[in-house]
């Protein structure tokens, strides 16, 4: 057990990593934010959604950002979003369904999933969805029969080192399988381009260049093809701020735009992006009940309200560790704090947040208290389950 004086919650110390655009949310939100509220509830503040939007455009000014429809598709956000202009990545028909209802253009959407049914395909075409994307030629037949004349990106894969998840093996396909399905969805008529995703929570600003190297040598054989590509997703993987330090939005703005320099030279196809995370992530806090605090093997162990099933399932494996803090009634808790095991409310032996990472949290943390997840916008809402175990979905309000 560690205890350490006066260190009232698990925040990193002060370190220029840290430092980006717009508020830190664990202010963003009013300190009452979601006090009176059953828990487990998490709050989104969409100006700080408005604000990080804005940061990342000032740092991509030439590269069109597709908002990730799945890192938090609630109505307000989207909304939100649509107001500022972007664009969207939309990965089924529901996704599709939500965003023209506050964008009725389906020229801003790009369908990203590269696995989709036959039906889905046809139903984003009939809609006006025009720019798909692919990674096999089972796909690619499906998308020249019934998407026919859009623009198909082939999606490469990449290592996603430096990312909290890595996204590997799934999607993507080999530098010689890309430059074939180029030519023969060139051969079909098809506007193309290249696009990949260098891993969730990014913390490497450098992540970007071997891709992008990757897509200079196909848009080389292509053009030996007599072709060209229209367009280069650059995908997302853009972070939030988390317990470790990560580097600014400026940071991966400036060294992502002298790559593509690097490699594709000063007249570049057209640029995307597909932020999802870093947009509406530390726009949200997540209040939490603590409901049990015990001793177990060793160690203190906080239960709370929340747990893998119910919005964090990002903590599997301790990828993501939020930043957390703790207060009883809407005051802080202050005083001494020890390192603490922390789990979910389900009778299942995996719902354990953090066993080896253990915040340090207050000495006097007692069954009632409540937790504040901060950076919790993202991936929460639409990772909680229907309602394993009888616990209902993670309730979500926006301002």
């Amino acid at each position: 057990m560690t205890v350490v004086p006066d260190v009232v919650s698990f925040v990193p110390p002060a370190h220029p990593g840290n430092q980006r655009p717009g508020p830190r949310p664990a202010t963003g939100l009013p300190a009452d934010a979601a006090t009176d509220l059953p828990t487990p509830v998490l709050t989104v503040d969409t100006q700080i959604v408005r604000r990080l939007h804005g940061a990342l455009r000032s740092a991509l000014p030439t590269v069109d950002l597709h908002y990730a429809v799945k890192a938090n598709p609630s109505a307000r956000v989207l909304s939100t979003l649509a107001a500022e202009g972007t664009f969207w990545d939309v990965a089924s028909p529901g996704e599709i369904d939500a965003v023209l209802a506050v964008d009725p253009d389906p020229s801003h959407l790009s369908y990203g999933n590269t696995v989709k049914k036959a039906a889905d395909i046809a139903y984003a075409s009939t809609l006006g969805v025009r720019r798909f994307s692919f990674d096999s030629d089972a796909e690619l037949d499906k998308l020249t029969l019934f998407a026919p004349g859009a623009t198909l990106l082939v999606r490469i894969a990449t290592s996603g080192g430096g990312a909290e998840w890595a996204l590997g093996g799934k999607f993507g396909c080999s530098e010689a399988d890309a430059a074939r399905l180029l030519a023969r969805a060139v051969s079909r008529g098809h506007k193309v381009g290249v696009c990949f995703h260098v891993g969730s929570q990014q913390c490497d600003v450098d992540a970007w260049n071997a891709p992008l190297a990757t897509t200079a040598r196909l848009r080389d054989a292509l053009r030996r093809f007599g072709a060209d590509l229209d367009v280069v997703d650059l995908g997302g993987g853009f972070p939030c701020r988390t317990a470790d330090c990560t580097p600014t939005v400026a940071d991966f703005g400036t060294a992502i735009l002298s790559s593509v320099g690097r490699h594709l030279g000063p007249h570049p196809p057209a640029l995307m992006a597909e932020p999802g995370r870093f947009l509406v992530a530390d726009a949200g806090v997540l209040e939490t009940e603590v409901v049990l605090v015990t001793e177990r093997h060793g160690a203190r162990w906080a239960h709370l309200d929340v747990g893998l099933f119910s919005g964090l399932a990002e903590t599997m494996g301790e990828a993501l560790r939020y930043r957390i803090t703790a207060h009883r009634g809407g005051e802080d808790l202050a005083g001494p704090v020890e390192e603490t095991v922390l789990a979910g409310p389900t009778c299942d032996s995996v719902d354990v947040l953090y066993q080896h990472h253990r915040p340090l949290l207050p000495s006097t943390l007692r069954p009632g208290d409540r937790l504040r997840l901060h950076g919790t916008g993202a991936y929460t809402t639409t990772y909680s389950s229907v309602g394993f175990n009888g616990f209902p979905p993670l309730h979500e309000q926006c301002r």
